[in-house]
């Protein structure tokens, strides 16, 4: 690398040009959660269409979610080589044709692979993972809250496009909102990556630490484990938190239509559900600032637990609107966790990779959990056993995590 351009890329750490590519990253997240958000509102229709059962009509919400997990890697790779802009653009026609493949489908098959490979793996996996790791390259004084605001683009992605597509789906078909979903966030996210072509600046590599944020040593035994046995509990942790948290995410658009309320109700509670989750998310992160990452953890599992616990009793209309609001405030800061606890506990060396993987396994659980709650319908006819596979493995996580920091207490890292 050529120092010698460091001093004339410096000026733009923590810079004006710096908040304006924010802006841009966060309408790209936005726009890459709809290949994320889109399966839970067309979930009842598409089930009805294809005549699967509802294990079957959650396969691909599944392999989306694999897809969009390993597809951050590959993406993270390429935007390292190439810089961020050649994955989002590639991204950008994937996402199009994928939404195309998949309003043309005569099977529920084709339908999950469409949103496996193109939507999931080559889509909307390039406008996460690789636009937080570009986002940190770009600020130093605010990196904290900068990355906040990047990762809740998902999460406003989320709130907004649920009752957008509810209202075409009953308009004009879950087919021709597909189509208009390919069309749409093809071209805009294609427009928006030609506005990211610029590298960030060669300070931010420089300078790994500038931020001052603690980490642990080289050599150093995270937790007191060694580095490997620590990162496996953190992505069976990760593992489990993310299965219990796609539960209500997947299917209250489906619980809703059962209970009689309607899909269009189970949408809005899906945007109020992820609209809070942005709150939430800012709000953990300057909970973490205070007594760090694997303290936060624990709360927001424990918190978790307690709303998912609330759907059991409460069915009526108000008290859902309620339960999915307090889901939403208790879980959105618990995945940008797993971030900071790699960056406090392991070798900064490594930190990339491990968060990597610890991701990937969120993503997994998301799409492991999303399959295991319609299966769970299908053989008990109710979502009350679902909610309870959930709790089940969200107490895996809260134990798993309590150990963790049971062992901190107990030998220092």
């Amino acid at each position: 690398m050529n120092t010698q351009r460091l001093p004339a890329a410096s000026h733009l750490v923590d810079s004006r040009t710096a908040w304006l590519r924010l802006l841009v990253t966060l309408a790209l997240m936005m726009v890459g959660a709809s290949g994320m958000y889109v399966v839970p509102v067309v979930l009842p229709v598409v089930q009805a269409d294809f005549g699967v059962a509802r294990a079957a009509a959650s396969l691909p919400y599944t392999l989306g979610m694999v897809g969009f997990g390993v597809g951050g890697l590959l993406m993270g790779k390429l935007a390292d080589r190439f810089g961020v802009a050649v994955p989002l653009s590639l991204g950008a026609v994937c996402l199009g044709l994928g939404f195309a493949l998949a309003a043309m489908a005569n099977s529920i098959w084709l339908f999950a692979l469409a949103h496996g490979l193109l939507i999931g793996l080559c889509g909307s996996s390039a406008t996460f993972s690789p636009l937080l790791a570009d986002t940190s390259m770009w600020f130093v004084r605010r990196r904290g809250i900068a990355v906040a605001i990047c990762a809740s683009g998902n999460y406003l992605g989320g709130a907004i496009w649920p009752p957008v597509v509810q209202h075409f789906v009953q308009s004009v078909g879950w087919r021709a909102t597909y189509l208009g979903l390919g069309l749409f966030c093809g071209l805009t996210m294609l427009a928006l990556a030609q506005l990211m072509r610029q590298r960030p600046p060669l300070a931010q590599a420089a300078a790994p630490h500038a931020a001052g944020a603690s980490a642990a040593a080289p050599g150093s035994l995270p937790f007191g484990l060694p580095p490997a046995q620590a990162l496996a509990l953190l992505c069976a942790a990760a593992l489990g938190c993310c299965v219990a948290m796609s539960m209500p995410q997947v299917h209250i658009v489906a619980y809703c239509s059962d209970l009689g309320y309607g899909a269009a109700r189970g949408a809005e509670m899906l945007s109020l559900m992820l609209g809070c989750g942005i709150v939430s998310r800012l709000i953990s992160g300057a909970i973490c600032d205070r007594i760090g990452g694997l303290r936060t953890l624990l709360l927001g599992s424990g918190l978790q637990g307690i709303a998912l616990l609330m759907f059991l009793p409460f069915d009526g209309l108000v008290p859902l609107y309620l339960v999915s609001a307090m889901f939403g405030l208790f879980q959105g800061g618990i995945v940008p966790s797993y971030a900071i606890i790699v960056r406090e506990y392991f070798a900064p060396a490594t930190a990339g990779t491990k968060v990597g993987a610890v991701i990937m396994c969120t993503m997994l659980g998301m799409a492991l959990g999303g399959w295991m709650s319609g299966k769970v319908f299908d053989l008990t006819g109710s979502y009350h056993a679902a909610f309870m596979n959930g709790i089940a493995w969200n107490l895996l996580n809260f134990g798993i995590v309590a150990f963790l920091l049971w062992r901190t207490r107990r030998v220092p890292t």
